[in-house]
């Protein structure tokens, strides 16, 4: 059976180092690269200077994962209007 986890080559400030992540990590950060017009080196050597312990998988996985749940509570979030303004 093969894993799901798959170890990928990047180079994080000019060194060529790997991490293992699950496709849809990796699908995640390059969208939000891309969405930030960053290359994906540039990201995740972000990612990796402003982890403060545990492997950069873990890192770029929790990055991931924090930029969604950011984007969910925005989405659900009701639009503040003040009540003067409002028309109900």
């Amino acid at each position: 059976m093969k894993s799901p986890v798959v170890k990928r080559s990047i180079v994080i400030a000019g060194h060529k180092t790997s991490v293992s992540l699950e496709d849809a990590f990796w699908e995640g950060v390059k969208e939000i690269a891309s969405g930030r017009h960053e290359t994906l080196s540039n990201m995740i050597t972000h990612i990796d200077r402003g982890r403060h312990r545990g492997n950069l998988s873990s890192a770029i996985r929790l990055f991931v994962l924090d930029h969604y749940r950011d984007h969910a509570v925005r989405e659900r979030a009701p639009t503040l209007v003040p009540s003067e303004l409002r028309t109900e």
